[in-house]
């Protein structure tokens, strides 16, 4: 079926989501529908509504897709479309193209309903054969559960009990699964256990939308297409290495979500341990699905915790204060937040991985609210050179100490890219060597921009492309990690260690690395 989306964006060459090496151009997905249970929530209105119409403005998505909505709410098709057309404008990528919206709203449609409604749920399965037989969606649909983890089980019931989940011949089901997946490694293998005894473990879609960043997937182009780095990439070489998620905000009116999961639960878990996986996994034999989700696997599984977790830990809390020339509230003060909480806003933990390639390299996780900037990155420091030569530079004023260490940094976001930093000769009479950076940024380098993460996570559910989601043995061992910080967290009498807005987090961080002999990057 040939793709008719008529918009002066979709150009051969300019598109990121296109295989260049595939004239076919296969990576339009084919006929289908998504089911968006969730779809008036913010997720939905801000990141998935606005990726679906990104798609089908580059022309990746098919005439015979569909767009259905499942919620609560009294409303009709034409709210929904509305709905939908004013979250487009507002936050696509692309521009608004009245042809383009013209040919996605001729799909969409609401069932309104509660997850436990048998009503709406055969009202939903009708709407799907109409899409069959009007649309062209062949049977194929993906229930994309952007809801609250507690509602998985009920959902899936459903979709089982009234014959959707199920596929016949050639026709396909699948479902997709927003974070948290689970709270602790007890409750992910509960929700496992429910979900895969509805839908069959290639046709679950676990999302994690941070595996959809180009600069994420960029770490195994960086590592191995360049013979630059991987010859250095281990042990010989490396001192140790720091994952960093920092966000400059508080809550974000996510305080329901938010308070009793805190930092280590909302990011370590899931974004950062993936991070860790990719930076120190070995090559995979091929980027399949597979060999990629095998190499990571083997890295978590081989990771170590310290023997004392007291001194190789840190979580705080923001206060109030001044940040950025704004008076903010501290956690305890934002609305919904119980007065008492022991939730942390900033955790920290060191980590290593016994393996050949890591022995003795410590990996150092980070993530918190209220920071001094936004900013996530991957700090790969090395060692510091001997520095014979300029140890002493005739006048006996420098030692090893004055020189820096290389350190390559791959920079997720906000400005994706990655920055060499190594030590160069400062211009003049004197030998005085200077840390400069040498910085690669995406937006400066290629004239394409970038996909954002979730239009390629939704084309490759449509696609049934699964390299880029774990699945649950990975969330299971990284849950394996985090379980033991988590319960000794608990375990203690005091709250979380208070910390200034703006600043980069408690005292017990700093002193996690100095302890070590070691400080953190300021980004």
């Amino acid at each position: 079926m040939s793709v008719t989306y008529p918009d002066s964006n979709v150009r051969s060459g300019q598109n990121p989501l296109r295989d260049p090496r595939d004239r076919r151009l296969s990576r339009v997905a084919g006929p289908s529908s998504l089911v968006l249970f969730g779809v008036t929530g913010d997720l939905a209105r801000k990141k998935l509504l606005p990726a679906v119409y990104d798609l089908a403005s580059r022309g990746l998505l098919p005439p015979s897709f569909a767009l259905v909505g499942f919620g609560r709410q009294n409303r009709t098709n034409e709210d929904l479309k509305a709905a939908i057309k004013e979250s487009v404008k507002a936050y696509s990528r692309t521009p608004f193209s009245e042809a383009v919206w013209d040919q996605l709203s001729e799909g969409i449609r609401f069932v309104q309903g509660a997850f436990d409604d048998d009503a709406a749920f055969g009202r939903l399965s009708a709407t799907l054969a109409e899409l069959d037989e009007q649309r062209g969606t062949r049977g194929n649909h993906a229930f994309y559960l952007s809801i609250p983890p507690k509602a998985f089980e009920l959902v899936c019931r459903q979709l089982s009990k009234h014959g959707l989940a199920q596929a016949e011949g050639e026709k396909w089901r699948r479902v997709v699964i927003e974070k948290p997946f689970g709270h602790d490694l007890e409750s992910a293998r509960q929700l496992n256990d429910i979900v895969e005894s509805v839908f069959p473990q290639d046709a679950v879609f676990r999302i994690d939308h941070y595996l959809g960043k180009e600069t994420v997937q960029n770490i195994l182009a960086l590592r191995f297409v360049n013979q630059l780095f991987e010859p250095l990439w281990n042990a010989n070489y490396v001192d140790h290495v720091q994952i960093t998620m920092a966000e400059d905000i508080g809550t974000g009116g996510r305080a329901g979500y938010y308070d009793g999961v805190g930092a280590a639960r909302d990011v370590i878990q899931n974004h950062l341990l993936q991070l860790l996986a990719l930076t120190a996994m070995e090559e995979p034999i091929s980027f399949n699905a597979n060999d990629l989700r095998a190499e990571k696997e083997k890295v978590l599984a081989a990771v170590q915790l310290p023997g004392d977790l007291s001194t190789h830990s840190a979580r705080g809390q923001f206060t109030g204060g001044w940040q950025g020339g704004e008076q903010v509230q501290g956690y305890l003060e934002e609305d919904g937040i119980p007065a008492d909480s022991t939730t942390e806003t900033y955790a920290a933990i060191r980590v290593d991985i016994n393996t050949r390639r890591w022995n003795g390299v410590p990996f150092y996780l980070r993530a918190g609210k209220r920071l001094g900037r936004r900013v996530t990155e991957i700090a790969v420091v090395f060692k510091r050179a001997p520095n014979l030569l300029f140890g002493n530079q005739g006048n006996g004023s420098h030692s090893d100490d004055d020189f820096g260490q290389n350190a390559v940094v791959i920079r997720v976001q906000p400005d994706e890219g990655a920055t060499i930093r190594f030590g160069s000769k400062v211009p003049g009479t004197q030998m005085e060597v200077r840390d400069v950076t040498m910085d690669f940024g995406y937006g400066h380098a290629f004239t394409e921009s970038s996909p954002e993460a979730y239009e390629r996570l939704i084309l490759d559910v449509l696609l049934g492309e699964p390299p880029l989601f774990p699945r649950h043995r990975e969330v299971e061992l990284s849950w394996k990690i985090l379980d033991p910080f988590e319960e000794y967290w608990a375990s203690l009498p005091d709250l979380p260690e208070p910390y200034a807005p703006g600043s980069w987090g408690p005292a017990s961080a700093d002193e996690l690395l100095t302890r070590d002999g070691r400080t953190w990057r300021r980004p």
